[in-house]
Formats: structure tokens, C-alpha cells, sequence
């Protein structure tokens, strides 16, 4: 068994933060302070979100919605989507199945 505690994975200054992977799965930690730009490209895997706190407008595919804590947001392999309208920092458990980088 591993325990993280969320307010130390993030002392590389980095906006994502792996802390578990595994063959049929990789879960992360990914940061987003507000007004910032998300710059991530369609992955080859499926991925989960969990939003831990903040608020922003989420874009997948042709959908676009208001996000906040508490939310869950599912995106199918290599559908385009970003956060934008960031009022309140982020932060999200993400989780892509199989791992990410590996389809």
C-alpha cells in the first residue's frame, strides 16, 4: 500500500505529478493556478478527471460545461479537451486506462 499527500507532489514546480502506474493503469495529480492556459493534446487512453477544488469550463469533443469541486469528467481516447475560464486554481485527480503514453 502507498499513501500521497496531495500538498507535497507538486515541490517540482510542474503542473502534472505521476504517483502511481501500473499496467492497466497511471493516476496523477495535475495542477492548473487561475488564468492559466491548458496546452494538452488528445491521448492515446482513457482518462478520468476528479476536480479536488476549483472552477473552470471544461471543452470535450463538441460539449463545453462549467466545472467545480466535486465534478467528474470522463474522456474517451484521443477526443481533444482542455480547461479554460480558470476562476479558481485547480486541482485534479486524473486517471488514464491503460496508462498514460501507452496506446
Amino acid at each position: 500500500m502507498e499513501i500521497y499527500h496531495l500538498p507535497a507532489l507538486h515541490q517540482d514546480g510542474k503542473a502534472y505529478f505521476e504517483f502511481l502506474r501500473n499496467r492497466d493503469l497511471s493516476a496523477g495529480v495535475y495542477r492548473l493556478p487561475a488564468g492559466a492556459t491548458d496546452s494538452q493534446q488528445p491521448h492515446g487512453e482513457d482518462e478520468i478527471y476528479f476536480v479536488v477544488s476549483g472552477t473552470a469550463r471544461f471543452s470535450s469533443g463538441t460539449r463545453d460545461t462549467a466545472i467545480k469541486a466535486g465534478d467528474i469528467l470522463f474522456v474517451p481516447a484521443q477526443e481533444p479537451h482542455r480547461f479554460h475560464e480558470i476562476t479558481d486554481s485547480l486541482e485534479l485527480l486524473v486517471f488514464f486506462a491503460p496508462p498514460e503514453g501507452t496506446r
